[in-house]
């Protein structure tokens, strides 16, 4: 671990700064990891099909398939990044990404595949000639597509929300782009990025005909070394770091972190809980963020508060913020509860049993009048700790049934953490309950 000092000394040639911003930059939504982990044959399928594609003119369609943060975006990227690190390619390659919940209907798609074809000033000859309906502008599209051969300039169609593509209306887009890529015209490849596994029942038969029925499927395989291994990854400078002295010594450390018992604790937590890259870099978020000239370093007490923080039980830590009378009647709710076996009770019931324990404990409780206790017990269904079990309105509001949202856990750590919580609450909230 390298000495407080030296990184103090370098924060004021703004290195920290530096390294704030390139760590930002990297945890943001919009970056993609693109080195692909657990999906070696995966990569290898998509990767042949988009060379065949760039190199040979050959027009091809595919679906990735997989649960949300399994990766699909990121495999997707790795392959692109690849096929375009030869310069020909990368220059030969037009690229046109889609996604379903922006292109709502083919009108709209149709608009972005011209906007980001660059077709807009040819659309605009076809509208002086009196062109210009969706039907007009379709044909304009497929016969700018049609014209070219294998030697054309290949296109990346990529599909994303694939499914909700298949809703638009007699699914044209999809027709025609599945119509081409089964052609000899312009070379395209058209990739669908979907997380519903049933998404081919979803479309027409003339559709399916003209799909290739390529399925790549892809699930979160990471195992725990390889997911401590992208958490190096993530959390270190690259080489074009300006400092290299500092770079080398921010690394060593980020290497050392991730092997401290802490660490690895929390990051094994995390990893059986969600083990995809996206979960990973929004617990990393904070403890970047913390890093100032008087914290100019990563700890492990860092990445514990980040967890606590992503893990913490809203409605526990909403019955913190509960005074004593309500938090009396939620104890007098989950004792009704166990007494009548899960069955909703109403606010009378609960009342009844809130004045049997004041009563048993004399003058230590304060006693309040019914009208403050049926406000109370409003304001607990307002925070949603309290539902009506029927869902309706129609009986008088002490006799509607209700049901209790939390726990006796909850109520446990609630209690455990209040403030100045009287001790005979805490007892009653531990006695057994007796019919």
């Amino acid at each position: 671990m390298f000495r407080r000092k030296s990184i103090v000394k370098l924060a004021e040639d703004e290195c920290l700064r530096e390294v704030q911003r390139i760590l930002r930059e990297r945890l943001s939504q919009k970056s993609v990891q693109t080195k692909v982990y657990g999906l070696d044959s995966q990569r290898r399928h998509l990767l042949d099909l988009m060379r065949r594609c760039v190199s040979m003119g050959e027009s091809n369609s595919a679906l990735v398939i997989g649960p949300r943060g399994s990766g699909k975006t990121m495999l997707l990227q790795s392959v692109l990044d690849e096929v375009k690190s030869d310069k020909i390619a990368k220059e030969n390659l037009l690229q046109v990404n889609l996604n379903g919940l922006l292109q709502t209907d083919d009108r709209i798609a149709l608009k972005e595949i011209t906007r980001q074809l660059q077709l807009v000033n040819a659309k605009k000859t076809t509208r002086r000639q009196g062109l210009g309906s969706f039907a007009e502008t379709l044909a304009f599209l497929l016969e700018a597509l049609k014209s070219g051969d294998k030697t054309s300039q290949p296109i990346l169609f990529v599909l994303d929300e694939f499914d909700l593509f298949a809703h638009h209306k007699n699914q044209t887009l999809l027709y025609n782009l599945f119509d081409i890529s089964q052609s000899a015209q312009t070379p395209i490849a058209v990739i669908g990025l979907t997380c519903r596994l049933d998404v081919i029942e979803l479309l027409e038969k003339r559709v399916k005909s003209r799909f290739s029925h390529r399925q790549i499927h892809i699930f979160n395989s990471l195992t725990f070394e390889e997911y401590k291994e992208v958490f190096v990854e993530i959390l270190s400078l690259p080489k074009t770091f300006p400092e290299r002295k500092f770079m080398q010594q921010w690394n060593q450390h980020v290497k050392e972190l991730s092997e401290e018992t802490m660490t690895v604790d929390v990051l094994q937590r995390l990893y059986h809980s969600d083990k995809n890259i996206r979960a990973l870099k929004s617990f990393l978020l904070l403890p970047v963020c913390k890093l100032t000239p008087d914290h100019c370093q990563l700890e492990s007490t860092d990445f514990l508060e980040s967890s606590q923080y992503l893990t913490m039980d809203s409605k526990a830590a909403m019955l913190h913020g509960v005074s004593v009378l309500e938090l009396c009647l939620i104890i007098a709710m989950k004792q009704l509860t166990i007494l009548y076996d899960g069955d909703p009770v109403n606010f009378e019931m609960v009342y009844n049993e809130y004045q049997k324990f004041v009563q048993r404990k004399g003058h230590s409780i304060q006693c309040y009048e019914k009208p403050v206790v049926l406000k109370a017990f409003e304001h607990l269904q307002a925070l949603e700790l309290l539902k009506p079990a029927d869902g309706g309105q129609r009986s008088q509001k002490e006799y509607r049934p209700m049901t209790l949202l939390v726990d006796a856990t909850q109520i446990n750590d609630a209690l455990q953490k209040y403030p100045n919580c009287p001790t005979e609450v805490k007892q009653w909230n531990t006695q057994e309950v007796h019919a």
